[in-house]
């Protein structure tokens, strides 16, 4: 006769068995997948609400930018028809706008240009098209130029290192904004004769030739020390141990490796050559008329500032917000890839 512990126990190791065999349609749990490092960085960024903002704004300019002929087609104007001359009551017989507030009104959204009347809203979104294209164009030149450099000085070192530093170092010395005001007439004359108007082509391009002469030295300096903290790591050393060209190493090894300060140093440097082209059409040897420019709308602005002051009004709020904007971006990139630095 079987006593009731036994029968206790058969059913308790019974509940075992059952419990520890295998149950085929039961399922598996899930191994933990770790993230790659990209996705690190934009769930950073997702985080940061200051930088997803700014790239919003970031974002938003470059489309109306970009969008200026369609915004214009449908907006029904253009920022060449003088039409304060085609319609003469919109102009006062001092040549402001007749109307309140710089001409601000349902058919003139941000008003009109004092003397000739022109449209200041297709101009504003002209002019951001021309300053963004231009600024994006020599910032990605000075770019190249500076991840070349500083990559062949930082990993070659020695003689080439101090040449190139040598370099550097000169056109760092230079007057930057006298060069640019310098150079720019003389740049324009070798391509156009001087008894011809020179086109707005040949204007965009001494920009960025200019802009990017005098703009590489600070990427290739960061370029430099990401370098030489990095050419004598295992994983170099076993690059130049297996046989792989000093080629294959900059381009495979080492380019990826300095993506984080190459992005970083771009995305501040951008804002800055839209202020320095800007600059270039206020002192008169960037951007002429009427090709429409940022900088060149404050240049009229400047001269019938106390009369119209509503003019510079939008061009300037527009720069402000751009520029600040672009400026958090950089710094929540930053913040985003080295979360060791946040503030």
């Amino acid at each position: 006769m079987t006593s009731p512990i036994e029968i206790e126990g058969a059913e308790a190791s019974s509940v075992l068995d059952k419990e520890s065999a295998p149950q085929g349609d039961a399922p598996k749990p899930k191994e933990p997948e770790g993230r790659k490092p990209g996705q690190l960085m934009w769930a950073r960024f997702k985080r940061d609400r200051a930088g997803v903002i700014s790239a919003c704004v970031v974002l938003f300019f470059f489309v109306i930018a970009a969008a200026a002929p369609l915004i214009s087609k449908v907006y029904g104007k253009d920022p060449y028809t003088l039409y304060g001359q085609d319609n003469p009551d919109l102009l006062d017989m001092f040549t402001m706008p007749a109307a309140p507030f710089g001409g601000i009104d349902g058919n003139f959204w941000f008003g009109i240009e004092p003397g000739l009347g022109r449209d200041v809203f297709t101009q504003l979104l002209y002019g951001m098209r021309n300053s963004m294209a231009t600024a994006l164009a020599a910032t990605i030149i000075m770019t190249v130029l500076g991840v070349l450099i500083g990559l062949a000085g930082g990993y070659f070192g020695g003689k080439v290192d101090y040449w190139l530093g040598r370099i550097t170092d000169f056109f760092m010395a230079l007057p930057s904004q006298l060069f640019f005001v310098a150079a720019m007439p003389v740049i324009t004359t070798v391509f156009v004769a001087p008894d011809k108007e020179t086109p707005t082509y040949v204007r965009a391009a001494a920009i960025i030739i200019v802009l990017s002469f005098l703009g590489w030295m600070s990427m290739a300096r960061i370029v430099r020390g990401a370098t030489m903290s990095l050419r004598d790591r295992e994983f170099i050393e076993a690059a130049r141990i297996s046989g792989a060209s000093p080629w294959r190493i900059l381009r495979k090894e080492l380019l990826p490796n300095i993506v984080t300060p190459t992005l970083v140093q771009a995305t501040l440097t951008l804002p800055s050559t839209i202020l320095s082209i800007a600059f270039l059409s206020f002192v008169g040897v960037g951007y002429v008329e009427p090709t429409p420019d940022w900088g060149r709308m404050f240049a009229i602005g400047a001269d019938i500032i106390e009369q119209d002051p509503y003019y510079m009004l939008f061009p300037g709020v527009a720069m402000v917000i751009f520029i600040v904007a672009f400026n958090l971006l950089g710094d929540s990139v930053r913040d985003a890839f080295d979360p060791k630095g946040n503030r």
